[in-house]
């Protein structure tokens, strides 16, 4: 991984809209291993000390005739490893909405693409993908301006986002469309990130959040893949809940994403921020200001979630279905997803009835998921792939 002043150091552009944010790049996976033999303190007692246990146990030694002495030397092993959360693994700041909707179609899919990196870009180049990105442009473009502006630091890219959110709350309260809102906040202990297609009033005066989804073919999702997105949209709720209510803090940012709060901003970042009115040039004092304004802007919390779904080729719409949502269930769905995350459990594959998905896998011949049942005469009827 880059050390931190190398990424300080590096010059990039954020586009922005005069509101638009990057997007998030993948974390190259980093396995992180132990050495072996040197656990001990600075004077090299590691080796003395593991020998010394191995004699005392037993374990590591000659056991062949005491075979309950190996059983209990396995789960003492067990239970004295420490092994990374994947968040840690994968060292993960955060956590995007869109890859926990990924984890709500296949967990171990999630899994083999963080440790192949690779695979999943290519995935990302497919024309469908390219299709639906470039729609999402055009519509965005509707509505806002891109401005490029150049950033010096991690701190700097995260300004400009906070920035993008602030002025697009200004625009809800003249009761203007925006569309690309960047959304943060941390659910049950985890910092988590995303971007709202679409956020405008009904005629009721109403807040609604609108999700864009494109389609290759002109039918609708079938209930596996609709289910990431209701959640989508579920989590959009709650994050952007937490900002215009004031749950979000400083310490939330700072310390999630480990950014620096003293880090001087670069001149395109303060350039921005002036023409917003905002003359704080230290990166902590600046999400100070932006996450007060944003609670204080009396915007109201979103009334209602609906996506939309559009034909890639035509541009036609095939349907607009509403989405409801039941915090308490979407709460418990999320805290299961985390738990892998978290490292209270190892990641699962999708249950027989929707072994279809494995035929669409990239990582299909990779994975053992449910093969050992299937060789063992457990009968797994692949189905058929939902249109």
């Amino acid at each position: 991984m880059m050390e931190e002043t190398e990424t300080r150091n590096n010059m990039s552009h954020v586009k922005l809209l005069e509101i638009h944010f990057e997007n998030e790049l993948a974390q190259t996976p980093i396995k992180i291993h132990e050495e072996e033999g040197n656990h001990g303190d600075s004077i090299g007692l590691g080796p003395l000390y593991d020998g010394f246990q191995k004699r005392a146990t037993g374990c590591g030694m000659n056991t062949d005739s005491d075979p309950v002495v190996d059983i209990r030397c396995l789960k003492r092993k067990q239970q004295t490893e420490v092994h990374p959360s994947p968040l840690e693994r994968f060292r993960r700041r955060h956590l995007s909405v869109t890859l926990l909707c990924e984890q709500s179609w296949c967990e171990m899919k999630v899994y083999f693409g963080l440790l192949r990196p690779l695979v999943k870009l290519k995935e990302m180049k497919k024309p469908e993908v390219k299709a639906g990105s470039t729609i999402h442009l055009t519509r965005q473009l509707e509505v806002h301006d891109i401005v490029p502006i150049q950033v010096q630091s991690r701190e700097d890219s995260e300004a400009i986002k906070l920035l993008n959110a602030m002025r697009m709350v200004s625009l809800l309260q003249q009761g203007q469309c925006v569309r690309e809102f960047p959304v943060y906040g941390v659910l049950e202990g985890v910092f988590l990130m995303g971007v709202m297609d679409e956020l405008s009033y009904n005629k009721e005066g109403e807040l609604v959040l609108s999700e864009l989804k494109t389609r290759k073919d002109m039918s609708l999702p079938g209930k596996a893949q609709a289910k990431g997105h209701h959640l989508q949209v579920g989590l959009y709720k709650l994050l952007f809940h937490g900002m215009v209510n004031g749950t979000l803090k400083r310490s939330d940012i700072i310390r999630h994403l480990k950014l620096q709060p003293k880090q001087v901003l670069g001149t395109g970042v303060l350039n921005y921020a002036g023409s917003m009115g905002i003359e704080e040039g230290i990166f902590g004092g600046l999400v100070d200001v932006v996450l007060k304004t944003v609670a204080s802007a009396k915007v109201s919390d979103i009334q209602h979630l609906r996506l939309e779904y559009i034909h890639q080729e035509s541009g036609m719409t095939i349907d607009t279905r509403d989405v409801e949502c039941d915090e308490a269930v979407l709460r418990g769905e999320l805290r299961d997803y985390l738990a892998y995350w978290t490292g209270q459990r190892e990641p699962r594959g999708v249950d027989i009835e929707e072994a279809w998905k494995c035929k669409l896998c990239p990582f299909e011949k990779s994975c053992r998921w449910g093969k050992d049942d299937a060789e063992a005469g457990v009968s797994v009827d692949p189905g058929k792939k939902p249109k």
